[in-house]
């Protein structure tokens, strides 16, 4: 049982660290778009790309999920997976070449139904190809999952990512392509992975069991509603944005900006979520296997309420920090030539509150998806994500013409919480624990405040003559002040963890010394 559980951290670790190395270098390339390309070109590449998201759940109709959970069965009976192998990639190649091919066609008409000009057309083709070229890698990456071949699938993950920025740069910088370098840089990435999953494609035969197709789609189309949703709660903002009417962001950003220009400088400023986001996953990828570990210790439920506590300690001040400090980041210039941002995007940093605090409602639904998960009441997790998809969708349609990218923000944190609110609902009916619900409201209502108080703080302190590193110094001081009320709020947890630092900084046999 424990060579099992060794194992599975280790395959945990090697997955996680591959999936958030892959992420964070795709974020090295916001400054470069950022500075490269025009704001408007930006908003292009936010929309097709939310777009391409949404999509892949189609050209993939959850085929990875029904592959693993029938050649696992297979494997079981210690019968040849190659047959459904071949079947369900064979299926996907054909009808990828059948929906990249519409995609093709009717490229100008797909630009104009998501709010771009016919124009734009060129672009959806470029997304065309790279749907095509990833659907052709699902099958083989959960052939590597199913046969835990970590390092394997982790090369090939990363080496794709790179092969990706390396050629994005190129094709920018050196190539002068714009916005079409984009999804060029993109395709070429996934050549990459292609080229380092070669090996798993010997396992294809010349054949197709239409007996095994009808298996796999009756597991894996149920999960297309359900991932369309869960996407929809972070991508629909960007979709309703570029429809904001043209008065409307007159109104609130004055006249020489278009929908796609403030679409372009939301999907920027919110990239910088990554920070919450990586934390947020190096949790998730951790706390899964704990807690189902855990599940049967008679001290359990305690122990996931102190997990609770910390964690939500942690991201609400993270929260904080960044809302602080991002901004400070984003305006200096880098040796004089560079900015992360550059000023034309500076009228977007307002929605870093909110864009930074939804991830605390993501961080506490993490943890009590742990109720759900232990007691198996996985029915309940699409009610959760719909009721989050639809609050965020009727949030956006209400706020983006009264608040802009503001608007879109706000409604993607009330998606957060509602979802968060779902989760701890089905979570606490099933599985309950006594969190402490009131301490957390507390520290969270107060960094919110802290948050949405950082632009009247800054104008505030410039009244006074106090601006730049100055400011920055009072800044660092609040921040240190809301970590103290934390402590203060949890004080029997900051306890714990001043004696567990303690320790492990005790040199080994001064304990036993008295």
């Amino acid at each position: 049982m424990f060579s099992k559980l060794k194992l599975l951290a280790k395959d945990t670790v090697i997955y996680g660290a591959s999936t958030i190395l892959a992420r964070s270098l795709n974020y090295v390339l916001v400054p470069l778009y950022a500075n490269k390309l025009t704001t408007f070109d930006n908003g292009i590449q936010a929309v097709i790309y939310a777009n391409i998201a949404l999509a892949n759940v189609i050209f993939t109709y959850g085929l990875e999920t029904s592959y693993l959970k029938v050649a696992s069965d297979v494997i079981k009976r210690n019968e040849d997976e190659r047959p459904l192998f071949s079947t369900a990639f064979f299926s996907l190649f054909v009808t990828s070449i059948l929906f990249s091919a519409l995609m093709l066609l009717f490229a100008p008409s797909i630009a104009v139904a998501i709010g771009l000009a016919p124009e734009s057309g060129v672009f959806i083709r470029y997304a065309a190809a790279i749907l095509f070229l990833d659907t052709l890698l699902v099958v083989p990456f959960a052939e590597l999952r199913l046969k835990r071949k970590a390092i394997p699938f982790a090369l090939a993950k990363v080496m794709g990512v790179v092969g990706g920025v390396i050629s994005t740069f190129v094709l920018i910088l050196g190539l002068h392509a714009g916005l079409s370098g984009v999804f060029i840089g993109e395709a070429l990435g996934s050549v990459v992975s292609l080229l380092f999953i070669l090996p798993v494609l010997k396992n294809l035969k010349p054949t197709f069991s239409p007996g095994m197709c009808r298996q796999l789609l009756g597991i894996g189309l149920p999960y297309v509603p359900t991932g369309i949703a869960g996407l929809l709660i972070h991508l629909i903002d960007r979709n309703l944005l570029i429809r904001i009417p043209q008065q409307d962001i007159d109104r609130l950003y004055g006249a020489g900006f278009q929908a796609s220009d403030i679409t372009g400088i939301y999907g920027r400023v919110a990239a910088f979520g990554v920070a919450l986001q990586m934390f947020i996953q190096i949790f998730r990828f951790a706390w899964q296997p704990f807690f189902l570990q855990h599940a049967d210790d008679p001290e359990a439920k305690p122990l996931f309420k102190q997990v609770m506590n910390l964690s939500g300690i942690a991201v609400i001040v993270l929260a904080v920090a960044c809302t602080f400090f991002v901004p400070d980041l984003v305006r200096y210039h880098w040796g004089g030539k560079l900015y992360l941002l550059p000023p034309k995007y500076w009228m977007g940093m307002s929605i870093l509150p909110w864009i930074f605090f939804s991830y605390v409602f993501d961080m506490i639904s993490t943890n009590l998806s742990a109720g759900i998960l232990i007691t198996g009441k996985t029915k309940y997790l699409p009610v959760v994500t719909f009721a989050g998809a639809a609050v965020t969708t009727l949030g956006c349609w209400i706020l983006i013409p009264l608040g802009g990218m503001d608007g879109a923000a706000v409604a993607i944190l009330l998606g957060a919480a509602v979802m968060c609110l779902c989760m701890g609902w089905y979570s606490v009916r099933f599985y309950p624990i006594s969190y402490d619900w009131g301490r957390l409201s507390l520290l969270l209502g107060a960094g919110l405040a802290f948050a949405v108080w950082h632009d009247d703080l800054l104008v505030w302190l410039a009244g006074f003559g106090i601006s730049g590193l100055l400011a920055m110094m009072v800044k660092l001081l609040i921040v240190l002040l809301y970590l103290v009320l934390g402590t203060l709020i949890f004080r029997n947890e900051a306890s714990a963890v001043v004696k567990m630092v303690q320790r492990k900084l005790r040199p080994a046999g001064s304990s036993g010394s008295r």
